[in-house]
C-alpha cells in the first residue's frame, strides 16, 4: 500500500507540470464559505478565466472523495459552489482523505496541496491571521504556519481586516515569512487599500517577486512569501467605514458565543448584510487582481 498523498492532477494540470508551463493554484473554501451562490461559481469561473488570460494554468484545489484533486472540472467546480462541505485547513486534509469526505480547502489546506503538487504560485483574496483578541481565545489562523512550512508565494491582499493585522504581520515575521508589498510600502487591509501599517520589503513587478521566490528555493528555504496586492483604488472600501462595520459585527458574535472555524464565514456574512453586498463586491474584484497578479509572477518564474 502506497503512502503517497492521494493527489488527481487535472489533465490540463498535468499537462503544465510535465511541460514546465506556468500554473496557478486557487482555493475552494472562498467558493463553499466565502460567497453565496451563484456568485461563488461565477467568481470561480472568471478567475479560472483570468490566470488562463494571463498565460498560466489555474489548479482550483479541492478533496473530493477522499482524494486531493488538483485542477477542479467544471461539474467539480459547481459541486463545490452548491453543496455543503467540510472546511479543510492542513490540519484537517489528512481526515477528509481518510473518510473520503469531500471538503474545500482553506488558503493552508491549499498552500500544502500546491506545495505537494508542485505549485509555487497561489491566488487568494486574503489569508487569515491572528483574531481580535486572541490573547484570551488563542485563536490564531492555521494560514500563517502553512505559509511558513510551504515553498509558494500567496497572492492576496493582505489578511481579512477582520483579524488584528497588526499581530499578525508580527505573528508571520516571527515565522520568518517575508511579506512584500507589491507597488506598495503599506499593508493592505483585505476590503481597504490602507491599514497604516508600514512593510520593510516592496517590490514593483511579476518579474522581481518571481525572482524572490527563486531566491528562497536557492536557499533551500521551505517557507513560502506573502505578496501583499492592494485592492484597485476604484474598488476599495475606505478603513474608516470597514472599522465600524467589522466592531459591530465582531461585537455580534462575541455576543452569540460564535468561535472557532465558524467565526470568519459568520464575521464575512455579516459584513455582507451590513455593507448592503458592498463587501461582497469588492471582495470579488480583489480576488480578480490578486489571480491577475500571481498568473503573471507564474510566468515569469516559468521562464526563468
Amino acid at each position: 500500500m502506497s503512502d503517497a498523498p492521494p493527489l488527481l492532477l487535472s489533465g490540463e494540470v498535468r499537462r503544465a507540470r510535465e511541460s514546465g508551463a506556468p500554473i496557478v493554484a486557487l482555493e475552494t473554501t472562498i467558493l463553499s464559505h466565502g460567497m453565496p451562490y451563484p456568485e461563488n461559481l461565477e467568481t470561480a469561473r472568471e478567475v479560472e478565466r483570468i490566470v488562463r488570460d494571463g498565460g498560466a494554468v489555474p489548479a482550483t484545489i479541492a478533496v473530493l472523495a477522499g482524494s486531493i484533486c488538483v485542477g477542479l472540472t467544471d461539474a467539480q467546480l459547481e459541486h463545490v459552489a452548491r453543496e455543503p462541505m467540510l472546511k479543510l485547513g492542513s490540519a484537517d486534509l489528512a481526515y477528509a482523505i481518510a473518510t473520503r469526505a469531500d471538503g474545500a480547502t482553506t488558503v493552508a489546506g491549499t498552500v500544502r496541496c500546491a506545495a505537494l503538487a508542485g505549485i509555487d504560485v497561489f491566488a487568494t483574496g486574503g489569508i487569515g491571521g491572528v483574531h481580535r483578541g486572541a490573547s484570551d481565545s488563542m485563536d490564531v489562523s492555521g494560514d500563517l504556519d502553512a505559509i511558513a512550512r510551504s515553498p509558494v508565494a500567496v497572492v492576496c491582499a493582505g489578511a481579512k481586516a477582520l483579524l488584528d493585522l497588526p499581530k499578525t504581520l508580527e505573528a508571520l515575521e516571527t515565522r520568518g515569512v517575508p511579506v512584500v508589498g507589491f507597488r506598495t510600502g503599506e499593508f493592505p487591509a483585505f476590503w481597504s487599500r490602507s491599514s497604516g501599517l508600514r512593510l520593510s520589503l516592496r517590490l514593483d513587478t511579476a518579474q522581481a517577486i518571481a525572482e524572490l521566490l527563486r531566491a528562497q528555493r536557492a536557499l533551500g528555504s521551505s517557507c513560502g512569501i506573502v505578496v501583499a496586492n492592494p485592492i484597485d483604488a476604484s474598488d476599495e472600501i475606505p478603513a474608516s467605514d470597514m472599522e465600524r462595520v467589522i466592531a459591530a459585527a465582531v461585537r455580534e458574535a462575541s455576543s452569540a458565543g460564535i468561535t472557532g472555524k465558524s467565526l470568519t464565514p459568520w464575521l464575512l456574512d455579516r459584513v455582507l448584510t451590513l455593507t448592503s453586498g458592498r463587501s461582497l463586491r469588492a471582495n470579488v474584484a480583489l480576488v480578480r487582481s490578486n489571480a491577475r497578479l500571481a498568473a503573471e509572477i507564474a510566468v515569469a518564474g516559468a521562464a526563468r
